[in-house]
């Protein structure tokens, strides 16, 4: 499929929309109100610290909703300001926050539901509308939906779309894409659609073993066996990695995609030589900012005297879970929530794991005086970090009380 081309047609389509609907004066006075915080920007004001009897608060000094996030929640709204009667859908979470969606669910926008692991469409009528979320959905959902005659809201972030690009311009030069992702993730396979041949490498040891079979070749069913969900269909390891170009997901760690991509760059210029190398890598900076600036505050403050660290944010968001693996590479104590209804007590506090489990810290507060690190995800609205800060602050002046019984 000529996805350039098909994306050319939907584009110039009348039921095709990624600008808004001119609501967006009164659609940013909403947001404000649902997601934005005055605690927080007291912070800001004090220099992103803030104490409050024996609880000292460090924030990061870049956290939270990034503008794509933003751009595609405000679209949203916008959309539904703009339909009021008419059926909208959104063909995934709108972003990796529970409370945005559940707030989506309230204003009667649906999710196309999901059946053994696949998008039920059929629930999706003619003229219905249908949200594209920020980090986009594949080219053979949109085909469906433009197929079906729906009227499409896309409010994928641009930083993605950058990623899209950069796959179809390997596939014009028949470059393989090796893809720093997820293979599960929603942006990685809108990604891999957009993709000629690709492989999909989550992290730099499996990058290692991809160039180790670049350059001593191996055990091809192993290889196969291994990348078995993470390439495209008819994937010859033997054949497709002689010409590669590197993308990832706007959402992985930034210092591994660039490891990853001097690795490659390294390893076919071994195989090919220097003179030779353009022919076999190419390369393309799609590091989103947003995310490379979350990254680097939180490398920032982790380096502060912190007693424990809370990184909030949705469960699914992998930028969230990246900013808690920083934490936990300091050994930095460190909880990964998603709303302050984690937080049971000071003694026991429900939080995500980085192997993705759920697990309940005890006596996770310390008593007496407190440092505590805080950061949150792209998709994290500020109301729900100040829930949590306020939470902590209530905890510990309860302390004394409880101990004085």
């Amino acid at each position: 499929m000529d996805t350039k081309a098909f994306k050319r047609t939907l584009q110039h389509s009348e039921n095709y929309n990624r600008k808004g609907f001119g609501h967006k004066a009164e659609v940013t006075t909403q947001l404000q109100s649902e997601y934005q915080s005055s605690l927080i920007q007291e912070i800001r004001d004090r220099n992103y610290i803030l104490q409050r009897d024996d609880v000292t608060i460090r924030l990061a000094q870049a956290f939270g909703f990034c503008w794509g996030v933003e751009r595609a929640i405000a679209m949203a709204y916008e959309t539904r300001q703009h339909f009021p009667t008419e059926r909208i859908w959104i063909t995934n979470e709108i972003i990796h926050n529970p409370s945005v969606n559940q707030r989506m669910q309230e204003m009667n926008i649906g999710f196309v539901p999901m059946a053994a692991g696949i998008k039920d469409f059929s629930v999706v009528q003619t003229g219905d509308v249908v949200i594209l979320p920020a980090f986009g959905a594949s080219v053979q959902e949109m085909q469906i939906l433009h197929d079906q005659g729906c009227k499409i809201v896309d409010t994928t972030c641009p930083w993605v779309s950058k990623v899209w690009n950069t796959v179809e311009k390997h596939k014009k030069v028949a470059y393989t894409s090796i893809i720093h992702g997820k293979y599960k993730h929603e942006e990685t396979i809108a990604t891999s659609s957009f993709a000629g041949k690709y492989l999909i490498v989550l992290n730099l040891k499996e990058a290692q073993y991809v160039a180790d079979y670049i350059l001593n070749g191996g055990n091809r069913e192993e290889f196969l066996q291994k990348f078995a969900k993470a390439c495209s269909a008819g994937f010859d390891p033997d054949q497709d990695l002689q010409r590669v170009g590197i993308a990832n997901q706007t959402t992985m760690l930034k210092d591994e995609t660039e490891q990853i991509g001097k690795l490659f760059e390294r390893t076919m210029m071994q195989k090919y030589g220097t003179i030779e190398l353009n022919q076999h890598f190419q390369s393309f900076n799609t590091i989103c900012d947003a995310t490379q600036e979350r990254q680097d505050a939180m490398l920032e403050l982790v380096q502060q005297d912190l007693d424990l660290m809370l990184v909030i944010g949705g469960f699914n968001s992998s930028n969230t879970a990246q900013l808690q693996q920083i934490a936990a590479e300091r050994k930095i104590p460190s909880y990964h929530i998603d709303c302050v209804e984690r937080i049971k007590s000071a003694n026991a506090i429900e939080h995500r794991q980085l192997n993705g489990e759920l697990a309940i810290a005890q006596n996770w507060l310390p008593n007496g005086k407190i440092i505590v690190g805080v950061t949150s995800g792209a998709s994290t609205p500020d109301k729900v970090v100040e829930d949590v800060m306020e939470k902590i602050f209530t905890l510990k002046a309860l302390v004394p009380v409880m101990s004085a019984e």
